[in-house]
């Protein structure tokens, strides 16, 4: 690790944190540090490196907050894998991890029929009480958790099972079901995370999180698909492309 630091300039007016900070981060861009390589702990970097232990410690700090390291209660600090960004478009989640090689996985925490709450079926738009597919899953990249993804769908989808969503995507299995998924509304917002949800995406207490609830249209007008879906703020982002008219 120590020939990392070997630029490190003491007379420069450059804070030494920021240099060590920078040179790990050009270490992990290049690849030099791969996904789940382990640093040593700051009193071992900082005896190595001649510097005070409150200086690696703000300059792992900076990597911490950047998301390109994490902090593991009795595993230490570890580099992550690179920050997610994903195209607002209408796609699925596992599709976009899948095409960027990022190996996603899901655990299927949800599955059951339920009857439509009002707010469920003013989404929907169907009766208050009518039988709705109730979805909950856990999304992995990289082997770490990404999203929590939560979905409703009308009861005529009502037959999707667990394997089916955890070899796929949601969109993928409705359209080997016939549905022709033709637009979404969705909403993109921010919030501190629920105790639960922190738990399940390994942050701390309520770390802020993205969400987006997103309701689908099929190709007659349809609505098939009613989601909430909350996503790890220090992994995840989206991308969205402005044009000109």
């Amino acid at each position: 690790m120590t020939d990392l630091f070997v630029d490190l300039d003491r007379s420069s007016p450059i804070p030494l944190y920021f240099q060590a900070a920078r040179q790990i981060e050009e270490a992990i861009s290049s690849g030099q540090l791969g996904p789940g390589t382990r640093l040593d702990n700051e009193i071992s970097l900082a005896d190595q490196l001649g510097l005070s232990r409150p200086t690696m410690r703000r300059a792992i700090q900076e990597l911490v907050d950047k998301g390109l390291l994490v902090r593991k209660r009795g595993v230490g600090t570890q580099v992550v894998h690179g920050k997610v960004t994903r195209p607002v478009e209408l796609t699925s989640l596992f599709d976009d991890l899948s095409r960027h090689h990022q190996a996603p996985r899901t655990d299927v925490l949800c599955n059951e029929l339920i009857p439509a709450s009002e707010l469920v079926s003013s989404q929907l738009e169907v009766a208050v009480g009518r039988p709705v597919l109730h979805l909950r899953r856990l999304r992995w990249a990289n082997g770490e958790p990404l999203a929590i993804l939560e979905n409703y769908l009308p009861e005529e989808l009502t037959d999707i099972g667990n394997a089916d969503l955890q070899d796929r995507g949601l969109y993928q299995v409705m359209r080997s079901r016939g549905v022709h998924i033709k637009v979404a509304k969705q909403r993109i917002g921010a919030r501190s995370g629920l105790p639960e949800e922190c738990q399940l995406l390994t942050e701390r207490r309520g770390s802020p999180l993205l969400t987006m609830d997103r309701t689908t249209h099929d190709d007659t007008g349809q609505v098939v698909e009613w989601g909430h879906h909350v996503y790890r703020a220090s992994q995840y982002s989206f991308e969205v492309t402005l044009v000109d008219h």
